[in-house]
């Protein structure tokens, strides 16, 4: 063959191999993907794997972790918690014993513990209700119970908004004992830890035991003896199964289910207990069965309106003593009789839809009675000290004060005409007036143009001054109209003002609280009189006493009358919002207000008429065993008050004293010049023979000089006063 025929046969070969070597690079390329495929489910299998592995690796020492941190803290609680006697002796709050002023036992406030029962001397009952309401795996778990988590967990997690109650008894020991009753991630996982060292401290028997006479169910009751006692009079170790079973259905919620409270809530929650008792085996479905209504409950007296006053001196205390956890009697200065005759006066006189309050103080001060509304059950709210009402024409106390202290006197003649102050034109309740009249008739009647006149002569400052004096401790306005008793204030302090007119202008502080002691009787406080203070003189509160005691004999307090002596004063605001009385009598000062708490009208209600009426039917037991005093109406003014009016200052000038030109006294009748004027007039010369050097002897006489030292003047005549109206146009202030 040619060498051309042997290049081309070659040629052809090497294509065919080209050809076969392209099919099999192709048929490669095809399974290619395939191979890949697989190769990366195999990868992903293979990290799956790896992270499995890791994620248990590390779970486990994880768990290990936390298992080992979970048992040294546990272990280190152990070690902390005190023994079984210390949790005995501790008590989980501080008992308050209030007394009344004689002595005797008023309330009961804090926890009350009972006698403890020991595990043995439990009625298996009351075991066995507590452990099926609350815990019924009390006995399998080790402080915490895992079915009852996950259920809650699971009810959570299907639609619940939050995860049910999950603790166990010793979780409940746990917090009741060491804890408080927030619910915070921290204080649940604190719970869980003691919980678990308290299993490992302690035996079942020992936690139940603990938990029974520790766990509160309501009305101050620690522990089932104590509930026992309040609620069925008998202690705990005489429990039937129904009486357990009320006991035990308490935990849950002791206010809502306080036999005391409500008794059908009780009956049937014990009812639910008696179920799950039966469905747990502790009892058969005939005890099951038992009639709870026939349990007889402890008789109660409502909680009374002395409440309203331990509500008030209770916090106090916080002042009064140093911290202290022991228990301590507070000795109060209530008077139970006049208590109870106080909240009568209250509840018979206060009209339907109103509210009504009173406030009684002896004479240094000390509260007698405090009644803070009509029922203490159906609202606590103390009005007697809180509340912030209009006084109404009460406040008039303060302006007369003021104008008596001005140098008015009862007697004084005033006018009652329409008047008009910085546009203020102020009306008497009938609409009428009487012209000239005297300051006594005008404060009797309560007559407002004069009481506006008054306030504006003496300057609405001043009547502002003269209540923040006497104790008013709430804002006062200076507005015109602040004479008719337009600004807020308090019963007690209104109170504590006529209480200082009846000590006779002296302070007076009212107070609540004579002495505490522990139970031991050490005492930690005892009351000391604050120091007083003259408020005004003492013709100034006699004649106030005066103008209030014609109030009550003859003017708009004659409902108040108790047949003997009484000065008071009324007290009405506009369309009938507010009633007052506030008066005294043998040394007891009282304070009425009657209104509704909204504010609203209420038909009828006038200072003379339903509070009055409350303060006599509540005076004539509080001043029943006090001897009858008069009051001291008697009027002596300062020797600076004898003289009427300026004008007197130029009558005579042989009738005053003078200091000659060397500075001696000179007494009436012995100067050289009668009718010469002592003094020279600015710009004038003295005559030459006036200023001759004057003897050396004695200017004034033993007698002047006797009486200038100690002895009082006789006083001169006074001339009546009259002021004249404002009109409509008032001086200013």
């Amino acid at each position: 063959m040619s060498k051309r025929g042997d290049r081309l046969q070659n040629k052809g070969k090497r294509g065919s191999r080209r050809a076969a070597a392209e099919r099999q690079a192709g048929e490669q390329s095809a399974r290619k993907p395939r191979r890949q495929g697989k190769q990366r489910r195999a990868g992903q299998h293979s990290v799956l794997r790896r992270w499995t592995k890791r994620v248990f690796i590390w779970g486990t020492a994880a768990a290990l972790l936390g298992a080992l941190f979970l048992g040294v803290a546990v272990a280190f609680a152990a070690r902390e918690i005190p023994s079984f006697n210390q949790l005995k002796a501790t008590q989980n709050a501080q008992t308050i014993l209030v007394r009344a002023r004689d002595g005797t036992e008023i309330v009961e406030l804090g926890p009350s513990y009972g006698e403890w029962l020991a595990s043995d001397d439990i009625p298996v009952s009351m075991k066995n209700a507590m452990v099926a309401v609350e815990d019924r795996r009390f006995y399998s778990h080790f402080g915490i119970d895992p079915l009852g988590l996950a259920r809650a967990v699971f009810v959570w997690a299907t639609g619940d908004k939050r995860i049910s109650a999950t603790s166990t008894i010793t979780q409940q020991l746990a917090r009741n004992v060491f804890l408080n009753n927030n619910r915070s991630l921290d204080r649940k996982l604190r719970e869980a830890v003691l919980a678990l060292a308290l299993e490992w401290k302690f035996s079942k028997d020992q936690i139940l035991e603990l938990y029974l006479n520790k766990v509160y169910f309501g009305g101050g009751a620690y522990g089932i003896d104590s509930a026992s006692r309040n609620f069925f009079s008998h202690p705990a170790t005489d429990l039937s199964t129904a009486e357990a079973a009320i006991i035990a259905g308490l935990v849950k919620a002791p206010s809502r289910y306080s036999p005391t409270a409500n008794v059908d809530a009780a009956v049937n929650r014990a009812r639910v207990v008696l179920t799950l008792m039966q469905q747990q085996g502790y009892i058969t479905a005939q005890q099951a069965s038992v009639d709870v209504d026939a349990v007889k409950l402890k008789t109660q007296t409502s909680q009374n309106s002395v409440r309203y006053f331990t509500d008030w001196v209770l916090p106090q205390l916080d002042l009064l003593l140093p911290e202290t956890f022991e228990p301590i009697e507070v000795w109060t200065t209530i008077d139970v009789g006049m208590q109870r005759a106080a909240t009568a006066a209250i509840k018979s006189n206060t009209p339907d839809g109103a509210q009504g309050a009173l406030v009684s103080l002896d004479r240094n001060g000390a509260i007698l009675a405090m009644v803070g509304g009509t029922d203490y059950v159906q609202t606590n709210y103390n009005r007697a000290t809180d509340a912030l009402r209009q006084p109404g024409s009460s406040w008039k106390l303060f302006v007369y004060l003021a104008a008596l202290e001005a140098g008015y006197t009862p007697d004084d003649r005033v006018v009652d005409t329409p008047v008009t102050i910085d546009k203020w034109s102020p009306r008497n309740s009938n609409g009428r007036y009487v012209g000239e009249t005297n300051l006594r008739t005008a404060f009797a009647y309560s007559i407002n143009t004069v009481a506006a006149q008054l306030g504006n002569e003496v300057g609405f400052g001043t009547v502002a001054s003269m209540a923040r004096r006497f104790g008013v401790t709430t804002p006062i306005s200076t507005y015109p109209s602040m004479v008719l008793g337009s600004s807020e204030v308090r019963l007690i302090d209104m109170t504590r003002a006529f209480a200082a007119v009846s000590a006779k202008g002296v302070s007076v502080e009212p107070f609540g609280v004579t002495k505490v002691t522990t139970s031991k009787g050490e005492v930690l406080y005892r009351h000391e009189r604050a120091r007083a203070s003259q408020l005004v003189p003492d013709y100034v509160a006699a004649g106030i006493t005066d103008l209030l005691q014609t109030a009550v004999n003859t003017g708009t307090g004659k409902a108040a009358q108790i047949g003997r002596p009484v000065a008071g004063k009324t007290g009405t605001t506009s369309s009938n919002k507010d009633g007052w009385f506030v008066g005294f009598s043998s040394g007891i000062t009282t304070g009425v207000w009657m209104g509704r708490d909204d504010a609203k009208r209420v038909g009828g209600l006038q200072g003379g008429r339903a509070p009055a009426q409350a303060f006599a039917a509540y005076m004539r037991y509080a001043v029943k065993d006090r001897p009858v005093e008069e009051f001291d109406t008697e009027v002596h003014l300062p020797e600076w008050q004898l003289e009427p009016d300026d004008e007197y200052f130029f009558g005579n000038p042989d009738d005053y004293y003078f200091i000659d030109e060397q500075g001696n006294l000179v007494e009436p009748g012995r100067r050289e010049q009668p009718g010469e004027t002592p003094f020279p007039v600015e710009g004038e010369q003295l005559p030459a023979d006036r200023l001759r050097q004057q003897d050396n002897g004695q200017a004034a006489s033993d007698d002047f000089l006797e009486r200038a030292t100690g002895q009082q003047l006789p006083p001169e005549p006074r001339m009546p006063r009259t002021i004249r109206p404002a009109g409509n146009n008032p001086q200013s202030q």
